[in-house]
């Protein structure tokens, strides 16, 4: 930091503010607010930081400036405009709609609706943006059906109109509307339809089915039936739409819901906007995150903008959690009711909508996940190399009898069942998972190493410090400790041990290397007792006991689980025997073995 950039920062006041960052180009490159602009400010020189996004921002730093507001929420709507302005590098930049269409009310006489990508400041009144265009132009055809509005672009002004400058067209004749062209219909009323779209694009369609109701009942009174018909043909067309949106409580008025999950250093925000109790409009964005927030110091800004955005006026916002800030609303993040249901429901679309995400990326690019899980595995674990193909060991014994191990091989963060390995342990007597786990280890590797097979970047082995020290020495052994990275999971708290530390790695639980290194474990354990209980069997089938009179294979079974062998049923206790299958099945192995001596 520069002599001038240190005295700037001791002379930044205690106050709520906005500063900005300036590079040597003299280019802003990331915008902040802060309740007290000198420690926040402070804290970006003096901590060090554990995002490199940060720490790169930080060096790039070579002049910065503040405005000094009056309140936090100042700061928060300053910082905002700010940031909508210059669109600084670092700042959460959304991925937004800016594209989508809107639906235009064009301010002139006698005003069309239509859809629009383009907002054009000239006072005409914009509703949406929508994301699907299909409910945008499902919207705009029960609008044309419920009111007989305009679709041509004359200039209906009342000089042209008096001068009859136009004709009524097909669209008079066959009912679509009501030729104020020609002045069949008065810009009165005209107005009054206008009004009630304007009504139903705000989600307020109470009011309009109110309004066609008494006027359905006029008709009816002047024996206009057909014309009252027809007016109830539009009532149940809005209430049709209404059902469309999701009932959510009477109780609920007017009130905006923000759910926010973290997935691949972004944040996706879902924005729900409830109105009459009724959800009206919903969708889901991706935040860019380019220096490492949380949700609590990204959702204030986010609010903000999508509710203008949106031009919403509810003063009641659900938030999915805790943020300590006055935005001049009334923030909940609910417990129950029926306001924990629309939190719920919010967070249910932010699932789906990043399993569909998922889903693309990995139509578009298909090693792309693994890729990623792989190099966040290669961070966790510090790997020199991105470990591409990785090799997990399990050990399977019953009290050390049928002791064999398994070895189960993953290549790009996938199964490679073809090569996958059962071992039967050979140099070990008793129940040894350590002696095992050396011997297993040893003749993978002497093997791989003398057919000049490729060795994998990781080898994991099912257990703690003693059964990760036991890989260890036979990697020593043939010469390859070093050349491959080995770790050792141990079960109970999902521990990480690595070779010469006492230390354990605890990752992150949601992590997706954690995964990845569970899904491992749990496939070598899998195909290691599929293969212990197969040779289990082979030896029950084979064994003395099946040749006592009486003793079937299932009773031969249950005898061996219980003593372990034949030979420990040999020298057993008449009374232990009978314990397990009666005192006459009992009599009759007691007497197969004497005569057998």
């Amino acid at each position: 930091m520069s002599a001038d950039l240190k005295d700037k920062v001791a002379a930044l006041p205690l106050s709520p503010g906005v500063y900005q960052y300036f590079d040597k180009k003299g280019v802003i490159i990331y915008i902040g607010k802060a309740k007290y602009l000198k420690k926040r400010v402070k804290s970006y020189f003096t901590k060090n930081h554990d995002s490199a996004k940060t720490r790169i921002l930080v060096k790039q730093i070579v002049d910065l400036k503040y405005i000094v507001v009056d309140t936090e929420l100042d700061a928060l709507i300053l910082e905002n405009s700010l940031i909508k302005k210059h669109q600084p590098k670092y700042n959460v930049l959304l991925k937004d709609d800016k594209t989508f269409p809107w639906i235009c009310i064009k301010k002139e006489r006698f005003p069309r609706v239509f859809a629009t990508r383009k907002v054009i400041k000239d006072g005409s009144k914009y509703y949406g943006p929508y994301p699907n265009i299909k409910i945008m132009y499902a919207l705009l055809e029960m609008i044309k059906k419920i009111f007989a509005i305009r679709t041509c672009n004359f200039n209906l002004s009342q000089e042209n109109i008096d001068k009859q400058k136009f004709r009524a067209c097909l669209e008079f004749q066959i009912g679509n509307c009501k030729a104020p062209c020609v002045a069949k219909q008065t810009e009165r009323q005209y107005n009054e339809m206008i009004d009630g779209v304007k009504e139903i694009l705000k989600g307020n369609t109470s009011k309009v089915i109110k309004l066609l109701k008494t006027q359905m009942l006029q008709e009816v009174e002047l024996l206009h039936f057909e014309q009252a018909e027809k007016i109830k043909q539009q009532i149940k067309l809005i209430e049709n739409y209404q059902a469309k949106s999701t009932i959510v409580s009477p109780t609920i008025k007017d009130l905006d819901v923000f759910a926010v999950k973290e997935h691949d250093k972004k944040w996706a925000v879902h924005y729900m906007r409830v109105h009459n109790g009724s959800i009206i409009y919903a969708q889901t964005l991706d935040l860019e995150n380019r220096l490492e927030q949380t949700a609590e110091e990204i959702l204030p800004s986010v609010i903000l903008q999508l509710r203008e955005k949106f031009s919403s006026t509810a003063k009641e916002v659900v938030v999915s959690c805790v943020l300590n800030v006055d935005l001049g609303l009334t923030l909940i993040h609910p417990q129950r009711g029926d306001k924990k249901a629309l939190l719920d429901l919010a967070e249910k679309n932010i699932k789906f909508y990043l399993l569909d995400q998922k889903k693309k990326a990995e139509l578009i690019d298909p090693d792309r996940h693994s890729n990623r899980i792989l190099k966040t595995l290669q961070e966790d674990l510090r790997l020199k190399q991105l470990p591409m193909h990785i090799e997990c060991f399990d050990n399977s014994n019953h009290q050390g009898t049928d002791a064999v191990a398994a070895c189960v091989v993953f290549k790009n963060a996938k199964p490679s069942k073809k090569d996958y390995r059962h071992f039967n342990i050979k140099t070990v007597v008793g129940p040894d998972d350590f002696a095992s786990m050396r011997e297993v280890v040893y003749r993978r590797y002497k093997r791989l190493k003398e057919e000049g097979q490729p060795l994998p970047q990781l080898v994991i082995v099912d257990g703690g410090k003693g059964q990760l020290s036991s890989a260890v020495e036979s990697l020593k052994q043939l010469d390859l400790y070093g050349k491959l990275a080995v770790v050792g999971i141990a079960k109970r708290l999902e521990e990480i041990y690595f070779p010469g530390d006492s230390t354990p790695l605890y990752i992150n639980k949601k992590s997706e290397s954690l995964k990845l290194i569970q899904h491992l474990r749990n496939e070598a354990h899998r195909f290691g007792i599929t293969h212990h209980r197969d040779k289990k069997t082979k030896r029950i089938r084979k064994t003395q006991l099946t040749q006592i009179d009486g003793i079937s294979e299932k009773t031969a079974k249950k005898l061996l689980t219980h003593f372990g062998s034949v030979k420990q049923i040999k020298v057993a206790e008449f009374s232990e025997i009978s314990q397990v299958v009666g005192a006459h099945l009992a009599q009759k192995i007691k007497a197969f073995f004497l005569n057998k001596i």
